[in-house]
């Protein structure tokens, strides 16, 4: 029988780097999706979660930060990337992060939201598509770009300014999103996903 309560949305911080952006656009997320009575947010910091830089082997007992983590993945129903990009790309410790993990992602939709200079992060965004199919998640059509966010300060200093584009941007994602959670959630429950 299939789970009829909030979908939970795991929302991970993927930049590690001093001075980033990254919890800030994570934090204006985690506030949409609050708004809504069908979503339960996990927000994910991968600079407090300090996973290890080298992956263990098949046969070793992972480290205790990748135990902590990996219930927090399990339990989500949903995921939104929140990512810089970087050389046209996203950053190691996001790539880390996803590779200590495989079942946790499984017949999951995953979503972004990706910041950066003209590109909006959608180069990171592709990148993190392919990975994610590698590993039998759902990457979603719908995503945030936000090209050049510092132009995005309102003159008080808050972030997002109320005219900005992401503001419409972020229902569609989440709408399409939750839609995705739900059905695979579904399907998970009525048959559980082994490949």
């Amino acid at each position: 029988m299939s789970d009829s309560g909030p979908l939970r949305l795991a929302i991970i911080i993927g930049s590690t780097r001093n001075g980033r952006f990254g919890p800030t656009a994570a934090a204006w997320f985690a506030a949409q999706a609050r708004k809504r009575h069908d979503l339960e947010v996990d927000l994910i910091d991968l600079a407090e979660a300090r996973l290890p830089d080298t992956l263990a082997d098949h046969d070793e007992e992972a480290p205790e930060q990748v135990r902590a983590l990996g219930p927090r993945l399990t339990a989500a129903d949903a995921f939104a990337v929140v990512t810089p990009e970087y050389n046209r790309s996203f950053p190691a410790p996001l790539k880390t992060a996803i590779d200590w993990f495989y079942e946790e992602w499984r017949a999951k939709p995953v979503t972004f939201v990706a910041y950066g200079r003209e590109s909006g992060g959608l180069h990171a965004t592709a990148h993190l598509r392919e990975v994610f199919a590698e590993l039998h998640a759902v990457a979603i059509r719908a995503a945030v770009s936000l090209p050049c966010y510092w132009e995005l300060y309102a003159s008080d200093g808050s972030w997002p300014r109320p005219t900005a584009n992401c503001n419409t941007a972020v229902k569609v994602v989440l709408d399409e999103l939750t839609w995705w959670g739900h059905a695979l959630r579904d399907a998970r429950a009525k048959r559980p996903y082994t490949h």
